[in-house]
């Protein structure tokens, strides 16, 4: 067996040294570097605050009918752009059309009703003089009956044949008076429509309703956007007053509302900078501004709140909705709806 050289071994053991000590360095070095660049790292992002709970919000306007009946007529479709005031759908306008013609009918009758009672007036004024007429000549009567009655030329039948005569004409005289009143009264006008009979008014009013109602036939766009549900409009469809027929969606005003945790909010303030990525554009980073901060939790405002009152209570971290004013003009389009990733800067 070959004896082992010395000079072999030593030169080994000084070259296995290094090696050792580089090990120990590079264990001790990397764990040092992760912790220095951690910290590091948390020093530098500990004034920002993100979520991916956030998504991009538009004006939406749910378009009804003011008036219903059936569609006969659509003039958009879906994802449609439209301008503020341009057709959107088209109600039967006949119906309204005959509601116009009835209230002209209700306007000529009470015309002709004030025309009837005009005549009435006139002709109460000519009772009225007829019967003063017979109360001067039963009055005469009556005197001369008297005198005679006095002097022993009549009976006393005659006398009061003459007295009854007179008073059934101061009757007349008082009833004559009553109907003229009644026909005053019949043609007298409000306050609140001076001058003009109340049949009349009312005709007019129903007349004005009428073509109001007719106008709200055809629908317009109330603001520029796309048309969304278009679907909803078919031509032969019944459209039920108030209920909603189409939406438009305003592309030109986008914000984000973002869902904070409440642990979140300390040093949060409005007008502090975010910045917005788009899980729809990866690519796409637009900056932003807090316009304000929500007046009460997502749980607050939800239909059915949670009821913590009772012995199976687990506290949940509460959500904030914030708004993100969109400061950027984005390079793609904005979808109401998208998911988006909020940050904010709330060291400045």
């Amino acid at each position: 067996m070959a004896e082992a050289d010395p000079q072999m071994d030593i030169n080994t053991s000084v070259r296995k040294k290094p090696n050792r000590f580089a090990r120990i360095a590079v264990m001790i070095s990397v764990p040092l570097l992760l912790i220095i660049g951690g910290v590091s790292y948390y020093i530098a992002n500990d004034h920002y605050v993100s979520t991916d709970n956030a998504y991009v919000q538009q004006d939406k306007v749910s378009i009804s009918s003011e008036v219903g009946g059936r569609i006969v007529e659509v003039a958009v479709r879906e994802n449609q752009k439209v301008q503020t005031g341009d057709l959107l759908f088209r109600i039967d306008p006949e119906p309204y059309r005959i509601a116009i013609d009835q209230a002209d009918a209700s306007i000529a009758a009470a015309q002709v009703r004030v025309t009837a009672l005009e005549t009435d007036f006139q002709t109460t004024g000519v009772d009225i003089d007829s019967a003063r007429e017979d109360v001067a000549f039963f009055e005469k009567e009556y005197q001369r009956q008297s005198k005679l009655m006095q002097d022993g030329f009549t009976t006393r039948a005659r006398l009061q044949a003459a007295e009854h005569a007179l008073s059934d004409a101061r009757s007349r005289v008082a009833s004559a008076q009553a109907e003229a009143t009644k026909a005053r009264a019949a043609l007298a006008t409000g306050s609140a429509a001076p001058g003009i009979n109340p049949a009349v008014k009312a005709g007019q009013a129903q007349r004005e309703q009428a073509m109001l109602n007719l106008s709200r036939t055809v629908v317009r766009a109330p603001l520029a956007g796309v048309v969304s549900q278009a679907d909803r409009l078919q031509v032969g469809q019944m459209m039920v007053q108030g209920l909603p027929g189409v939406t438009i969606v305003a592309c030109d005003r986008s914000w984000i509302e973002a869902n904070f945790k409440e642990t979140d909010l300390a040093k949060m303030r409005v007008g502090q900078p975010a910045e917005i990525t788009f899980d729809a554009y990866p690519d796409l980073k637009v900056r932003g501004k807090v316009s304000s901060i929500g007046a009460g939790t997502g749980s607050e405002f939800s239909v059915l709140p949670a009821q913590n009152a009772n012995g199976n209570w687990v506290k949940v971290t509460q959500r904030v909705p914030v708004r993100i004013r969109i400061t950027d003009t984005p390079k793609r389009k904005m979808i109401a709806g998208l998911s988006a990733h909020v940050r904010i800067d709330t060291d400045q």
